[in-house]
């Protein structure tokens, strides 16, 4: 066997192996002239490109003997076969109405493609109505599926796995409403093919949000663990959360805009700006529980990788914290901190929230799947110093060096406005009793009491008092995590035209 060129391919991150048919054009190159009855087949395998952008690319290998070259192709689709964490039959359900209304065009023309060749197969469900995804994954036999892909917007994603996480707790006999139960990890990968440029979740999961690149990190069978913010108020469970939690600017901003639908993407920025020159400010009581399980902080600069080991570290050591018995619940009554004040934003995430505006995101060091939240709380300060805070988010000055800006990794936290407090809020309640001293907030002007509203992963939430908790691993995506630059290739498994020479 032969080829013109050297080429390394990992085993790992091949999509398929074909035999391939031999015509004139291919007899006029150079040396296959002198084959009598040359044979050949194709590797097709993943080309990684700048930005962490995948494309699929192929290499053919020629001999003229037909053993030889088939004993390759069996040889190959074996190792293939080997690759137990590739997916065979996927659930996919796209989105034809969500964002840009590309979604179906992009999965026909971009993605079935590539699963064929891999030869994995779909059952396509065309959504029709909103939460037709999450409904229907309450009734699918889901344990035919070695994963369920989404192809839409965030919307399209946050109904799969709120159907997905909903559909595990249901079988398990958990109740969603109770926020101190423990809730049952998806083992089952999520998918997601975005369809508009600045899908965080993509983009802080894979480093690009890029239809191709999403559908090859499905083949190759990648697993990213995630973790889920489950959001309650008053026992009653309300949403889960795996991106941005965000009150006051990021709230104001959500619900201004879906007024302006009609406006399209451009919503965002006119209500943002309205927003910012508005600099309304909300009083309110933040209460949390830091996250000390975890190995980083804030504002270590330590990056989420590809591998992470702060990630891999923390699920140990929750494990640990798990199995161990004793006085749990008055151990973490004692860890809970209290601020209360008035706030221009109250930000959780648990990613960075990175997107191509804001390529470091809302909290650079967050971690994927660390069991813990980034608290991002943003005093009241003049309009000026709050832009210089959000004109950070685009730079790569540290967002964080402003004294009017805390930030704290957390596992849990309760949040309550003034407006709810003086309405004797059970959540405020609670937290007077439990502790009693308070770090207090006195600017000279009036108060602004009224409420503003949650930003939850794009989706409004009315209820301005909510509990979050942090489920560390909940759920996972088909993805890597993003990759460092350089790699080192002495780590695959490897076939390359020098074998076959």
């Amino acid at each position: 066997c032969v080829h013109t060129e050297s080429c390394f391919i990992p085993i790992s991150e091949i999509i398929a192996v074909e035999e391939t048919e031999f015509n004139k054009k291919h007899r006029n190159i150079g040396k296959w002239q002198k084959m009598v009855k040359p044979h050949a087949f194709t590797v097709y395998y993943v080309k990684k490109a700048r930005n962490h952008r995948w494309r699929c690319s192929d290499v053919t290998f020629w001999c003229v003997d037909e053993h030889l070259c088939n004993q390759w192709i069996q040889e190959l689709k074996e190792l293939l076969e080997m690759q137990k964490s590739r997916p065979k039959q996927l659930l996919v359900y796209v989105n034809p109405y969500g964002g840009k209304r590309q979604g179906k065009r992009i999965y026909e023309q971009k993605v079935a493609p590539l699963f064929s060749l891999a030869s994995i197969s779909t059952d396509v469900v065309i959504t029709e109505h909103p939460n037709h995804a999450k409904d229907s994954l309450f009734e699918v036999n889901i344990n035919k599926y070695d994963g369920v892909v989404c192809v839409g917007g965030d919307g399209t994603f946050s109904e799969v796995m709120h159907g997905l996480i909903g559909r595990m707790q249901k079988d398990s006999g958990i109740d969603q409403n109770n926020p101190k139960a423990p809730l049952v990890q998806c083992n089952i990968r999520i998918g997601i093919i975005p369809e508009r440029s600045t899908d965080c979740v993509c983009y802080s999961t894979v480093g690009i949000s890029d239809p191709v690149t999403s559908a090859l990190h499905i083949i190759v069978g990648d697993c990213q663990p995630l973790d889920v913010s489950s959001v309650h108020h008053n026992n009653t469970f309300l949403r889960y959360s795996v991106s941005l939690l965000g009150y006051g600017f990021y709230g104001d901003i959500l619900k201004d805009s879906e007024k302006k639908r009609w406006m399209g993407p451009m919503r965002y920025d006119y209500s943002g700006f309205k927003t910012f020159l508005s600099h309304h400010y909300y009083e309110g009581t933040i209460s949390f529980q830091p996250a000390k399980h975890t190995l980083g902080s804030p504002r270590d600069k330590d990056s989420c990788r590809a591998g992470c080991y702060i990630c891999k570290r923390s699920e140990q050591q929750l494990a640990e914290q798990n199995k161990e018995c004793g006085l749990k619940q008055e151990e973490d009554e004692e860890e809970w901190k209290v601020i209360k004040g008035k706030f221009l934003a109250i930000n959780a995430v648990n990613m960075s929230c990175a997107c191509p505006r804001s390529p470091k995101g809302l909290s650079p060091a967050a971690h994927l799947a660390d069991g813990a939240a980034d608290l991002i709380l943003v005093r009241k300060c003049s309009r000026f110093d709050f832009l210089r805070y959000l004109v950070r988010h685009t730079n790569q000055d540290d967002q964080f060096d402003f004294s009017f800006v805390d930030v704290y990794r957390v596992k849990s936290f309760q949040f309550t406005s003034k407006l709810s407090e003086d309405n004797e809020s059970s959540i405020t309640d609670i937290g007077k009793k439990r502790f009693g001293q308070f770090c207090r907030d006195h600017p000279a002007c009036c108060c602004n009491i009224a409420n503003s509203t949650w930003n939850c992963d794009g989706e409004t939430l009315d209820s301005s008092a909510i509990e979050v908790r942090v489920h560390c691993q909940l759920m996972k995506l088909f993805a890597r995590g993003i990759e460092e630059n350089c790699k080192d290739e002495a780590t695959y498994s490897q076939i390359s035209t020098e074998q076959l020479l």
